[in-house]
């Protein structure tokens, strides 16, 4: 079986920031996180508010530079890509944002940046081009190009209007899609349409996702459909990385292990709507020695609260815990 080749590569990415002025107290957004999406893949990265996802998200769309570390596409650093190598980049990586109504003017019509991707990009050399391609968009989204032409957003309800951000990122003829919690704002009744179309893109478009969410249902929903790999992330840091029903359904990170209250029912056709949210985080807790979970956990020992614990290889996953580091050293699994 042919391996598929890797388009997008994170190494040690790191994001600080500072909360004042000069010497203003830092802390680390994203802290040391790294993983690979491979061609037709899905990638699912979840994580409760402040968990340093978006930020993330920026860093992989070339919006925000990181503090340390590289986000290589197809092998180059992004932030070294000048000229046509730079446009290629931004063509072949679109994003999807989580509010669909900030995607559009509300005083142009939808169809105006459709046309204006095509343009920009060099997918079309005409506006009669453009809207032959308009026209093919719309219909892989589902929807009737005769319902969508000369309308403004205001016209749609929130989830055509996603479904029409997603057409917009077609227009470039994408490679990788970051989609960031693009169902947040949508009905509960449609969440699964716009996530089922994320699976039909990839299998007939041969796209690669980066789903982002703090949604563990959604997550779970996707993930069984795409065979996806998920990284559940804690105050910027992976704690746990590895396929969907295995981190989900068996978790090892104690952190994971808590989300399985949140849990929907393993059948991702039955309880997945109901929102899975996790608690939210202060920032004084990005600033600790030791793990960052130490104060949540009832495992914790005196280590966890001294010193920052390595990520451990167990099987085919990926955890940061004292914990499990303890059994990786007992049955003697490789440690990063």
């Amino acid at each position: 079986m042919r391996k598929e080749k890797t388009l997008l590569d994170l190494r040690g990415v790191t994001r600080v920031f500072r909360t004042g002025l000069y010497l203003g107290a830092a802390f680390r957004a994203v802290d040391d996180v790294s993983f690979c999406v491979r061609e037709k893949t899905c990638e699912i990265i979840a994580g409760e508010s402040g968990s340093g996802k978006s930020t993330l998200a920026k860093m992989v769309l070339g919006i925000l530079k990181p503090s340390a570390g590289e986000v290589l596409y197809k092998g180059r650093n992004i932030f070294r890509l000048r000229g046509g190598e730079r446009k290629e980049f931004k063509r072949e990586v679109q994003p999807v944002f989580q509010d669909p109504f900030e995607t559009f003017n509300p005083f142009r019509k939808v169809t105006d940046y459709l046309e204006a991707t095509a343009l920009n990009f060099g997918m079309a050399k005409s506006r009669r081009e453009a809207i032959r391609l308009i026209d093919d968009r719309l219909q892989r989204i589902g929807m009737d190009p005769h319902d969508v032409h000369g309308k403004f957003p205001h016209e749609f309800s929130g989830g055509q209007l996603q479904r029409l951000s997603i057409a917009r990122a077609l227009m470039a003829n994408p490679r990788l899609l970051v989609a960031d919690e693009p169902v947040s704002m949508v009905d509960a009744s449609v969440r699964v349409d716009i996530l089922a179309l994320f699976v039909e893109l990839m299998v007939g478009s041969n796209m690669s996702v980066i789903y982002i969410t703090h949604d563990l249902s959604t997550a779970y929903y996707l993930g069984v459909q795409t065979n996806a790999e998920i990284i559940i992330m804690y105050r910027g840091e992976c704690v746990e990385k590895g396929s969907v029903e295995e981190v989900l359904i068996n978790p090892l990170h104690p952190y994971s292990e808590m989300l399985l209250d949140a849990l929907p029912e393993p059948n991702p056709q039955r309880k997945w709507t109901s929102r899975a949210r996790l608690p939210s985080l202060t920032l004084k807790e990005f600033r600790k020695n030791g793990c960052k979970f130490a104060e949540r956990c009832q495992r914790a020992a005196q280590i966890c609260f001294e010193k920052r614990p390595p990520l451990s290889y167990v099987d085919n996953r990926a955890v940061r815990c004292w914990v499990v580091e303890e059994k990786v050293l007992k049955e003697g699994h490789h440690e990063a």
